[in-house]
């Protein structure tokens, strides 16, 4: 069982940075892809950023450049926010999926949920 819980979310205007936390009771990669996703109201959900058991990292392409996720410590380093970044954040992990799978465009789960996930912390950027 993998217990997972996020921090580090706020308000911040456009340009700004965030950094979120995700506190795991196992961080360990065996076997398992971990990472965030985002849901916005009203939209489908999102991969953001993924670590695979390789320890190889993955992003979606509407936050490469900006975002970074901490190979040991899952942590999310948000830069250059823009409004359309306002979401509720959530740290997760799957032995079903792929880092690639994470951050394909779509919802990686398909309407289904991740094996684990937490909370989640919401990110709202004003203009």
């Amino acid at each position: 069982q993998v217990q997972l819980a996020e921090s580090g979310g706020g308000s911040v205007e456009a340009g700004g940075s965030l950094r979120l936390s995700c506190a795991a009771s196992v961080l360990t990669y065996h076997g398992y892809c971990m990472g965030w996703f985002r849901q916005a109201p009203g939209k489908e959900r999102e991969g953001v950023a993924a670590i695979d058991s390789d320890g190889n990292t993955k992003y979606a392409d509407s936050v490469k450049g900006r975002f970074t996720i901490s190979k040991n410590t899952l942590d999310l380093q948000m830069n250059s926010l823009k409004p359309e970044d306002t979401a509720m954040y959530y740290c997760a992990a799957d032995p079903l999926l792929s880092a690639a799978g994470w951050v394909h465009p779509g919802d990686p789960w398909e309407g289904t949920e991740p094996v684990y996930r937490g909370q989640g912390t919401q990110v709202t950027v004003s203009s």
